[in-house]
């Protein structure tokens, strides 16, 4: 079959020819014959090489993808359409045992040390397998994994009721922030971007105005536009840029939260001394619980409408060089590739 995988510890991918997986005599793994998997900012890292994906090295040749829906073949979820969480917990850890998953400690992941879904099939646990509505989309279902992403910001970010909200990134992170941010009241939700026409014409039709391309104009001067000057109480950064956790402490409430769920290529040098004295908090979100799952599912649902703008492009897997140039041009809000009969 077809796959696109990582075959060596330096930028790029590569389609090539793999065997199909097997189940081994006494698996727990299911197989999942994959319907759509979405190009994650993950993907575009481990396309670009970047230090902070350099713990793959171990696992590589691998086949990536790991936002994906597909339909289960064997086990007892056999004919249910599925989305999967990619975290796969070790099972022998002190937390595993006690049946605390969410504290495992010795994670794998699928796409990143285990083969994922940018092929026609995956193997995987089955205990990752999440049942799919019949209400919800294969295309919006494989968005799924963004959006448990998207909720435990707003969870470590605390009630956002009546606050003013910035989220910097427009990508599917950030969309599905800046919807889920607006669904729980927030008073105002800004969305910054650098020359992200394709992701702010989501963010559009999603519904949201106020919008910011700080290629055109500075982060204040572009806010200052939306808020008249008032300071945001929450801000959320999903650019994957450090940089612009110093530019938006400065726009910031004494006693304002900052959230990040960007994953960085480099370090950021910071000037401690403005957020002590205003003390201003910033908070790490990164990986939701296990729970979230059927959570976003129900939201997916409730939300059709609101992020079905999110998918932009919809690509066959032997068209994944096009796909990812889409993203990574930001010529593309999101990208999914499908496999077809011509990649078994």
């Amino acid at each position: 079959m077809q796959a696109l995988r990582k075959t060596r510890p330096e930028a790029g991918l590569e389609l090539v020819n793999v065997p199909a997986p097997m189940l081994d005599a006494g698996s727990t793994d299911v197989l999942v014959k994959v319907s759509a998997t979405g190009i994650c900012g993950s993907d575009l890292h481990v396309d670009d090489w970047t230090p902070s994906y350099a713990f793959i090295t171990q696992s590589i040749p691998v086949t990536i993808g790991h936002e994906f829906v597909g339909v289960a073949q064997t086990g007892p979820l056999a004919g249910q359409r599925v989305v999967v969480r990619p975290s796969v917990t070790c099972g022998l850890c002190a937390a595993c045992e006690a049946g605390d998953h969410d504290g495992c400690e010795k994670r794998r992941g699928i796409g990143m040390t285990r083969d994922g879904a940018f092929a026609p099939w995956v193997k995987v646990p089955l205990r990752n397998c999440v049942p799919v509505p019949d209400s919800v989309s294969d295309e919006l279902a494989a968005l799924t994994e963004p959006l448990t992403i998207s909720m435990q910001a707003l969870r470590i970010a605390g009630d956002v009721a009546g606050k003013r909200v910035l989220v910097m990134g427009p990508g599917t992170i950030g969309q599905g922030i800046a919807a889920l941010a607006r669904r729980a009241g927030a008073r105002q939700v800004v969305v910054s971007g650098f020359d992200d026409a394709a992701r702010f014409d989501a963010l559009r039709r999603m519904g949201f105005a106020a919008l910011v391309d700080v290629a055109r104009q500075s982060l204040a001067e572009g806010c200052r536009e939306h808020t008249g000057g008032e300071s945001f109480d929450v801000i959320f950064e999903a650019a994957g840029v450090p940089e612009t956790v110093t530019e938006c402490l400065a726009l910031l409430r004494r006693n304002g939260i900052v959230v990040v769920t960007g994953i960085h290529a480099r370090p950021l040098a910071l000037d401690l001394t403005p957020m002590v004295r205003n003390q201003q908090q910033l908070r790490g979100s990164f990986r939701p619980p296990e729970s979230d799952w059927p959570l976003a599912l129900e939201l997916i649902g409730e939300m059709d409408e609101v992020m079905r703008p999110m998918v932009s492009h919809v690509l066959p897997l032997s068209q994944a060089a096009e796909g990812f140039a889409l993203a990574h041009a930001k010529s593309a809000s999101k990208v999914l590739l499908k496999p077809g009969p011509c990649d078994e």
